[in-house]
Formats: C-alpha cells, sequence, structure tokens
C-alpha cells in the first residue's frame, strides 16, 4: 500500500511567515491535486514550545541560522517558529486537510529538535509514524512540502532506511536553500535511493 506524506506546509513556512521557506506557498496546489490519489494520507505539523532550544532566541549572543552542538549533534539555530496554539502554526488555510487520517507533531519537546517524520534529531526517539505505517500495511511512501533541505529530507532519508521505496514529488517540495543545501539534499536523497517524481505522473 502507498502513503502519501504532507510535511509541514504551515503558515510560518510560506511567504509570510516567520521561517518562510522562498516559494513555499507554491506546495499546495500540487499536494491537493494528489490526496484522491492514496487510501492512506499523513500530516506533519512542527509544534515547538517557545523555550525550544532550537530557537536563536533562547541563547545569548546568538542570532538565527548560526549553529550549535547539542548532545545530539550540530544544530542550525532558527527564529521562532511554529509555536504552539499559534497562528504560525497552523496548516496553511489553502491546504485541504480533511482526507488526511493522521497528524504528527514534531519539535514539541525543548530539549531536542525534529525534522523527519520518523524519529528526532537524535535518531533515536521515534514519533510513531513508523508503527502507523506498518498497521497499516504501507511500503511505499510518496512525500510533499517543507522544506527540502531539511523536514523532507530527513523524512526521505528515514523511511529508506526503515525498508519503504520513496518517492519525493519535486513540483510539490521546496526548500530553504542554505549555500546550495536543495541541490545537495537532492543529491543525497538519490545516493539513498530516493526516487524523485512528478505530481502530473502519479494522477489518475
Amino acid at each position: 500500500m502507498k502513503a502519501l506524506l504532507i510535511v509541514d506546509i504551515q503558515n510560518d513556512f510560506c511567504p509570510g511567515g516567520a521561517l518562510a521557506v522562498p516559494h513555499g506557498d507554491e506546495v499546495i496546489e500540487p499536494t491537493n491535486a494528489l490526496l484522491s490519489e492514496f487510501d492512506c494520507v499523513v500530516q506533519t505539523q512542527d509544534w515547538h514550545p517557545s523555550d525550544h532550544l532550537s530557537f536563536a532566541s533562547n541563547h545569548t549572543e546568538k542570532e538565527p541560522y548560526e549553529t550549535i552542538e547539542m548532545e545530539y549533534g550540530e544544530q542550525v539555530l532558527w527564529p521562532d517558529h511554529c509555536v504552539q496554539g499559534t497562528t504560525g502554526a497552523d496548516f496553511h488555510p489553502d491546504l485541504k486537510t480533511i482526507p488526511s487520517q493522521l497528524i504528527i507533531r514534531k519539535g514539541f519537546r525543548k530539549h531536542i529538535d525534529s525534522y523527519s517524520a520518523f524519529f528526532e534529531n537524535d535518531h533515536k526517539t521515534v514519533t510513531g509514524l513508523h508503527g502507523y505505517l506498518q498497521a497499516r500495511n504501507v511500503n511505499e511512501i510518496y512525500i510533499t512540502g517543507l522544506a527540502t533541505d531539511f523536514c523532507v529530507k530527513w523524512t526521505a532519508l528515514d523511511a529508506r532506511k526503515l525498508g519503504y521505496a520513496v518517492h519525493v514529488v519535486e513540483d510539490a517540495v521546496r526548500g530553504i536553500n542554505m549555500n546550495g543545501s536543495v541541490d545537495a539534499a537532492f543529491d543525497e536523497m538519490k545516493t539513498s535511493g530516493v526516487n524523485i517524481v512528478q505530481s502530473k505522473q502519479l494522477r489518475g
């Protein structure tokens, strides 16, 4: 069985948001167009407490996009974004959320960030998504959403490690692109066996 996994299409990652991905809202139309093609639809939602340690504002003399070392490795410090209960954390109003059967909230633990839909950034703490997909007999995943070079990439790589066939829908993802990180992300995903597809290939 195949599943559509919609990653973090939230107000703060779209134009005008606190951590806006360039042209991030362009992923909404192709994502909506794919919903009827899947019997299993899952969304992820960044869901941070205001004192989350990935926020630059919670570190003295640190600026957004600087990096620090955390117990689990290097961490980019971000502008405050997707704070629990705020409009910025809401899904974009144009995204059709009714077909979604599960929402995975991630990044809600203060001391650890969470890019992947499967594991937090220590690569050990699980979100529960893998168990859900196994219970649904899913073995093939199609990924859309934000951002290509962070949460989409980490989700795709973890899905491959877990044994899924993985497809990233190129016209339904957008990236932050820090120093060429989008091209690097596509290269890394392809090397791991991720297929890059277009949404029009998937429409019945």
